[in-house]
């Protein structure tokens, strides 16, 4: 499986008559992508804005960011099972507006609820767009079409999440359509079997596990995180790395992903890393394995020997690396998949995030298990914050979430989109002192 990721770098992001792509200025026919949008019959309205850099905007609260991407045609399906038919994902070539974003926000439902107190994993989640917090997070220095849909008063919650969902992927392939027939000025290809000639001896075969959802958040029945399923009742599934790069795995519609967006995804560091020593003959990557975190000890336990049975006999693995997704009860499933892969032979390494409320390093970790000794410690960042100044433009998705963020307010940084992740896209680490 051959990936070409053809990179268009976005430096001017405008209105236009029409939609296009003139060297490194995307402009953006607003009307066209409205009436577009709206086909969705479940959507009343939709807001959209144009945010660059330093800007003195503020949006919230974010249902997720996109990184605008289109198959060449013929080369597959755009996000397979939401927007496109099931192909597989993570071959062909994929044209991708770089520096460029689509960013959701949500705001409930008129007469409904309104989606910002507490949902699925509870903090909001803010993008803001100057200062000192937006140095804080990779999203501050990108150039962002936010989108605020709104849906009727009569559609039920998930079908108005799914609606957000199936906005988001729409905005994201009609912008990157625009560069579609035009050279890239740069390319990435990712392809295991294209690799140069090995040092001497035999480099170590690796692979990834990693948790693509948590079931302690919960699922809606037409929740698309993995090829456009919910997860529920998903045991261990190999996956071919380009296919988490392009499309196949977006994010849940649970609020406390902490730097979790679609985008982290399209851009995954661990995988783009992997794939670096791969092409170095540093190491063979063997592959990836997608996992969920479950609510039943016997659901643990079945798709923890599997994923390391699949690590070990399938990829014929010899290390791993292991991450969790957002919340305490995924540590159990990843601490148990590590458990299993060490006794079979398979060194691990995990990423672990912060549990400590004490601050004292003996409370950092929630559990231990044999073997398992190598931990990155993630922070979460509970003692940081940022004080930001009153704002006259704030994108949110009803009037009362807008007085919210007005500000002056404290963010948190888990609060601010993109300051801290789970899943290795983190530049918190914490330190004893």
């Amino acid at each position: 499986m051959r990936l070409t990721l053809a990179e268009h770098t976005i430096d001017e992001l405008t209105i236009g008559t029409t939609t296009e792509l003139d060297g490194s200025r995307l402009r953006v026919d607003l009307e066209e992508l409205h009436s577009y949008l709206l086909e969705d019959r479940r959507l009343e309205s939709v807001d959209m804005d144009l945010v660059n850099p330093g800007d003195k905007c503020r949006a919230g609260y974010v249902f997720d960011i996109v990184e605008p991407r289109a198959k060449e045609p013929g080369s597959g399906a755009d996000f397979p099972g939401i927007l496109g038919p099931f192909i597989p994902a993570g071959q062909g070539t994929t044209h991708v507006l770089k520096g460029a974003a689509v960013t959701v926000v949500d705001g409930g439902q008129p007469g409904g609820e309104h989606g910002f107190v507490t949902r699925r994993g509870g903090m909001c989640k803010i993008l803001e767009m100057s200062g000192p917090a937006s140095d804080a997070t990779p999203y501050g220095k990108l150039r962002h079409l936010v989108l605020a849909p709104h849906p009727f008063a009569n559609v039920e919650r998930h079908a108005v999440l799914n609606a957000l969902r199936l906005a988001s992927v729409k905005a994201s392939v009609y912008l990157a359509k625009v560069a579609v027939g035009k050279k890239p000025p740069a390319t990435q290809v990712f392809d295991l079997s294209d690799a140069p000639q090995r040092r001497s001896g035999t480099p170590p075969r690796v692979v990834y596990i990693g948790q693509v959802h948590g079931h302690q958040h919960g699922t809606e029945v037409d929740e698309a995180i993995l090829y456009g399923g919910n997860t529920q009742g998903m045991m261990a599934a190999p996956l071919h790395p380009n296919e988490w790069l392009d499309g196949a795995v977006v994010v849940s519609y649970s609020w406390g992903m902490r730097g979790l967006e679609t985008y982290f995804h399209q851009n995954h560091p661990i995988i783009n890393e992997l794939f670096r020593l791969h092409q170095a003959g540093e190491i063979i990557f063997a592959g990836t394995i997608a996992t969920s975190s479950a609510i039943l000890e016997e659901e643990l336990a079945r798709n923890s020997m599997m994923a390391a049975h699949l690590a070990k006999w399938s990829m014929g693995a010899d290390g791993a690396i292991l991450t969790k997704y957002v919340g305490g009860a995924p540590h159990a499933d990843m601490f148990e998949t590590a458990r299993r892969c060490e006794e079979l032979g398979i060194k691990t390494v995990i990423q672990a995030s912060s549990t400590a409320p004490d601050g004292r390093a003996e409370s950092a970790l929630l559990m231990t298990a044999p073997g398992v000794d190598a931990v990155v410690t993630l922070s979460e960042g509970e003692d940081m914050e940022w004080h930001v100044p009153l704002l006259d433009q704030v994108i949110a998705g009803n009037l009362e979430v807008e007085a919210e963020l007005a500000g002056p307010m404290t963010l948190t940084a888990a609060a601010l989109c993109g300051a801290c992740n789970n899943q290795g896209a983190s530049r918190l680490q914490p330190i004893l002192y």
